[in-house]
């Protein structure tokens, strides 16, 4: 399998497009996801007998195959990259939503209990002690939704939209592998840069953890 190197050369500014396209779908699924996830899992966390019903929703969702999400929403958001970015939002809130809720399981109890000595208000103790320090069980989990929805984008294809996707149907529809190696190459960096990027705000928001180490 040969790549043609001048094909890349004369579609260096579809490639551009296609990629941001591609980047902007799935970060905004995820930012989306994360606005929708945090408030439900706080909820889950402080309610607990919806604990159990709002994962299990998550986890109903996410089993639903992409390609029908997609179907599902055409007559509600058409052929449009609302229905992409509404798909993708969809299987980001189960992994989201159940590290949200396991990083604030994971506040040492005593913590809390010292917040509260100190006469601290739930909603202040929430967002300065318990978030913070469940910070990096959800950024973990913000990575994992990330990575996932730079692949998932490529389903979008299927509707008309898809990001770089489209050069995977260009390749197979004309039996012309540079398109496609091109594509898997440039989803994978987009992954990796990705999640690098995020594990160095992970870094920086989390101060304490570097002064322990």
């Amino acid at each position: 399998m040969t790549i043609d190197w001048s094909w890349i050369g004369d579609h260096t500014d579809d490639l551009t497009s296609l990629t941001f396209s591609h980047l902007q779908a799935a970060m905004t699924a995820v930012l989306l996801g994360l606005l929708i996830s945090l408030p439900l899992a706080v909820v889950a966390y402080r309610v607990r007998p919806l604990r159990g019903f709002l994962l299990g929703l998550s986890n109903v969702l996410f089993t639903i195959p992409s390609i029908a999400i997609f179907v599902l929403l055409l007559p509600i958001s058409g052929l449009t990259r609302t229905t992409t970015v509404i798909g993708l939002t969809v299987y980001t809130l189960v992994v989201l939503l159940r590290n949200t809720v396991e990083g604030l399981d994971s506040v040492p109890a005593k913590t809390k209990e010292a917040a509260k000595a100190m006469g601290t208000r739930p909603l202040r103790t929430l967002l300065t002690v318990e978030l913070p320090l469940a910070l990096p069980v959800i950024m973990a989990g913000v990575r994992i939704a990330t990575v996932m929805s730079i692949s998932l984008v490529s389903v979008a294809t299927y509707i008309g939209d898809g990001g770089l996707g489209q050069l995977f149907t260009d390749g197979f529809q004309r039996d012309f592998p540079t398109p496609v190696i091109v594509g898997v190459v440039l989803t994978l960096l987009l992954a990796v840069v990705a999640d690098a990027l995020l594990v160095a705000l992970q870094y920086v928001l989390t101060p304490w953890k570097r002064r322990r180490a």
